[in-house]
Order: structure tokens, then sequence, then C-alpha cells
């Protein structure tokens, strides 16, 4: 029984009895329209024999394979074969419940469908952590998953789900809220960053403005974020009001402009902070064997501090994007855009579809971004010992 034990991966043995419990729970939605709740189905119930069990198999068979321990192949493989019946049991099942249904119905997937999702991607996270696959292979890897994201939903398979039909309807609007998305995430961390390197070199090289400088950002990021956004409204709108021209250049209480102004105020912190940590932490032999082949302050900062500093500076530039890319929806309450329009207009109409319109993508968007900035910092990393 102890042999039996130490041959079981704690983490897919956890993961595997979720799992199961997950099965129990309603699969997938049949609402009578898009507002109201519906009711749920259990996955063997959600179409015949000839379509749930291969699903189920799938799903109960790729759980088995996650508790292998040792065998971090085989529990990646059983996270992939575990989508795959999820994907199955979706694209099989949808059509045939909205056709015994009306009309305007829609049908969803439901907890148990995102329970088994969350399980068997944490399940592949904890496969990959065992494999340890160096930064490049984690980029093939990313490509090859938002590749097959891709293909699956242009595909079709997943064309009768309710969000999908939300996007089919709002396809235009979508794409452009996704672009004032990526402006105001990618726009202030290029702000916070024209601000925050050159701030952060004087406060290493300055003691006083650096004790001056990081309590006042360290305030700014204890301020929540829907009142940071709040305050932009009436700054902004009495700039806009007695500055000539400012409106015209899009400068307004409500808009883009004051949710792109918080997030830059949320970026300082992290850029400064990073920036500050990471000249510092070069190492004393490496300054003084600058200093003894007569480098001056400027070439000392260009050729030693900041390149041994770039992993500590991207580590906080990887911080700035992926909070940015959260923030970024509650822009969508003061009329800035982005994914957030979608948030709230669901929580507006009470249609549980249209808000994930807007919070998947921010999701994958997010995730998207974190494994890309990781990879950069452990390149970086790998170039700066290699170089120390």
């Amino acid at each position: 029984m102890k042999g039996i034990r130490t041959h079981l991966s704690p983490p897919g043995l956890l993961f595997a009895i979720l799992g199961l419990a997950s099965l129990l729970a309603p699969f997938m939605t049949l609402a009578a329209n898009r507002i109201v709740a519906g009711d749920g189905i259990v996955a063997w119930r959600i179409s015949g024999h000839a379509i749930t069990v291969p699903g189920v198999a799938a799903v109960i068979i790729g759980l088995a394979m996650g508790l292998a321990a040792g065998w971090a192949r085989l529990r990646f493989l059983g996270a992939v074969l575990g989508l795959a019946g999820l994907l199955w049991l979706l694209s099989q099942s949808a059509p045939i419940l909205l056709s015994q249904a009306g009309e305007y119905a829609r049908v969803s997937p439901a907890a148990g469908f995102w329970c088994l999702f969350v399980i068997f991607m944490l399940l592949m996270a904890d496969a990959l952590a065992a494999l340890k696959p160096g930064p490049l292979l984690r980029g093939v890897l990313l490509v090859a998953i938002l590749f097959a994201l891709a293909l699956v939903l242009s595909s079709g398979l997943l064309s009768d789900l309710s969000v999908l039909q939300e996007f089919a309807s709002r396809r235009v609007a979508f794409f452009t809220e996704f672009q004032r998305h990526l402006g105001l995430a990618f726009g202030s961390l290029a702000a916070a960053a024209l601000i925050g390197f050159p701030l952060g070199i004087l406060c290493h090289h300055r003691a006083a403005l650096k004790g001056v400088t990081l309590p006042v950002l360290s305030f700014l990021q204890t301020i929540p974020s829907l009142a940071m956004f709040g305050l932009m409204i009436p700054i902004l709108g009495l700039v806009g009001n007695i500055v000539p021209g400012a409106q015209e250049i899009g400068i307004a209480g409500i808009g883009f402009a004051p949710a792109f102004l918080a997030l830059v105020l949320y970026s300082l912190l992290p850029v400064v902070g990073n920036t500050v940590a990471g000249l510092a932490s070069t190492p004393p032999a490496a300054l003084e064997a600058a200093r003894g082949m007569g480098m001056t302050r400027r070439q000392r900062l260009l050729r030693v501090e900041l390149p041994l500093g770039l992993p500590i500076i991207l580590t906080g530039l990887r911080i700035v994007l992926v909070q940015n890319i959260g923030l970024a929806v509650i822009a969508g309450l003061i009329g800035g855009g982005g994914f957030g329009t979608f948030v709230f207009q669901g929580l507006n109409q009470t249609a549980t579809d249209l808000i994930l319109l807007g919070a998947l993508p921010t999701v994958v968007l997010a995730l998207t971004a974190a494994i890309v900035m990781d990879i950069l910092v452990e390149l970086t990393r790998h170039h700066t010992e290699e170089t120390a």
C-alpha cells in the first residue's frame, strides 16, 4: 500500500477527486433565452450514449493519467485528453440540446465544465512545471496552444454556445474594444516606462529623491482601482473645460483619457521600484572593475548596471502589463472602452454570457502576456549569468 502511495502524484490525486466531483455538477445549461438562468444538465445526460460515453470516458481517463508521479509527460497527455473530452461534449451536445428547445433558447457551459476545465489546465501546468521546459520550448507550446484555440473557435465547432452567439452579434464591436483594451494596457505600460525608467535611475543615484518618490508611489498603489478611476473624472473634466483644445484631443471627464491616466499612475511603482532594485543588484565587484577600467558613471550605467539589472527591470514590466490588462476592464465603467464594456453591459442586462465575452479574452490576454514576459525575463537572466 505504501508503494502505491509513493507512485501517486499528490496534485494529480487532488485533481482526480475534484474532477470526479465536478462530473456530478451541471455540465451545461439550457435556457429559454439569453437572460434567464436556465436548467443545469449533468454530463452523462446532455445527449445520447454515443456522445456522452466517449467524452466522459476521455475526462475520466485523463484524470487517471494525471495520477502517475514521475510521469510528467503522461500527466501532460492526460490533461490534453481531458480537454479534448470537454471539447467533444460541448461541440456535439450543444446543437442537440438547441434542436429540442425554442427559437430563442441558449446553451452554455455550466459549473461542472468550468471546474473540469480549470482542473485540466492546472494538471497541465503541474506537468509542465515537472518537465521544466526551457524558455524557447515554452514559447513554442504557447504558440501551439493559441493556434489550437484559434482553430477551434474559427472551425464553428462551438458556434452554438451562447457566448459565441453573443460574439457573432457583436463581431465588429468586439474587435474595436479589443484594440482599445490593448491601447489601454500597452499604452499605459509604454508611458509608465518612459516616465519610470529615468525616475528610477535618478532615485538610484539620489537617496533623498528615492525617499520621497517611492512612498508617494506606494500611496497611489493603495488607492482602490474604482476610486482611482473615479478621481480621474473630475480632474480631467476640469482640464478639458479650462484648457483650450483639450477636449478636441480626447481629454475629458469620461472616456479613454481618465482610464489611461489612472493605469499610468498604477504602473509607476513597479517600474520605478524594480528599476531601483535592478540597478542596486549590480555586484560591487563588477562596479569596481568598471571603475578600474576608467568607465564614467554613464558608461557604468549603460554597460554594467542596466544589463545586469535587466531581469529585475523586466519583472517590473511584467507586473505592470498583467496588472493593467486586468484593471483595463474597469475602464468600461467610465466609457474608456475595452473588454470591460461587455462586462458591464452584461451586468446591466443580467446576461452571463455577455459578461464572459469580456472576461474570457481578458484572462487569455493576461495569461499570454505573463508567459511571454516570463520567457523574456528568463532569457535575459540566462544571458546575464553567461556574461557575468
